[in-house]
């Protein structure tokens, strides 16, 4: 019972709280940051590096923390290249971030596609595509304290820079009027969004639709204001991901992979919820 319940049970648990807080928190910073309700974590390229990384640890045959270091730092670098390019041709625009988070996305998935090419067909490849489908089989006791530190100061980051959010939600040219440090406050927030996407990414693979919901779902309980969107939509992606879970080994015979059961549930409930709205988002 101990080994069941402290050696697979708790830790899957936790994981699933912890990866459904980050990516609904990383996804409530982008929306509020880019002005956009239909900006979710992965907008900056960040899955695809994750995944890219973690498909050549598999290749490598790194083991299961090689494969985690892989997706970690290959989610940073992809976020690292993509905001380089984005200062580089125009400092100032969101859009042009935008675009080029798009552009480093499809390449990073181009990649992905080649070293399936390659991969041997009998055990690498079927690893490849079950990671890439997200899940929290595999998770360990082991793979949560460094995923868990940095979630956690990446959350309080957040937290410290919730007033200057707020005020960039009003626009670049508001907010340097009202005294913010906009550039500054931008990279701050890209860097904690990041690093907690690439952490979550890290343990469960690519997990889709949480950090575009939840925050909307959060929005309408306590409104836009981000000092109390915050903490709200951390409690409720935490709690989504783990229901998510729970419906992934309860719904069949075999375990359905994360990243499917988070589209089947979130497209229909994102549907529901813009149906309830009915306005636009602001």
């Amino acid at each position: 019972e101990a080994l069941i319940v402290l050696g697979v049970r708790l830790p899957r648990v936790v994981a699933a709280v912890l990866v459904g807080a980050a990516l609904a928190a990383a996804g409530a910073a982008y929306q509020n940051l880019f002005r956009n309700p239909i900006v979710s974590p992965d907008i900056l390229g960040v899955s695809a590096g994750a995944g890219f990384g973690a498909s050549l640890g598999v290749m490598l045959r790194a083991g299961e923390a090689g494969i985690q270091g892989f997706a970690f730092a290959s989610g940073l670098l992809a976020v690292a290249v993509c905001f380089a390019i984005g200062q580089a041709i125009n400092r100032h625009s969101m859009i042009v971030l935008v675009l080029v988070g798009v552009v480093i996305a499809a390449f990073f998935q181009a990649m992905i596609s080649i070293l399936k090419i390659v991969a041997d067909p009998v055990d690498v490849l079927p690893t490849i595509t079950f990671w890439l489908l997200g899940g929290l089989n595999k998770v360990t006791p082991g793979d949560l304290p460094l995923a868990a530190a940095v979630i956690a100061l990446s959350l309080a980051a957040l937290f410290t820079l919730r007033w200057q959010i707020n005020v960039m939600s009003l626009g670049p040219e508001e907010a340097r009027t009202l005294g913010v440090n906009v550039g500054g406050t931008r990279l701050l927030l890209v860097i904690a969004a990041t690093l907690m996407t690439a952490a979550a990414v890290s343990v469960a693979g690519i997990v889709g639709w949480v950090g575009l919901v939840v925050p909307h779902m959060a929005r309408i309980l306590v409104g836009a204001a981000f000092d109390r969107l915050l903490p709200v939509t951390v409690v409720l992606g935490g709690l989504f991901l783990l229901l998510v879970d729970d419906v992934s080994r309860a719904a069949s015979s075999m375990e359905i992979p994360l990243g499917i059961t988070t589209s089947v549930i979130g497209a229909p409930l994102f549907l529901f919820l813009l149906l309830r709205v009915r306005t636009t988002w602001a």
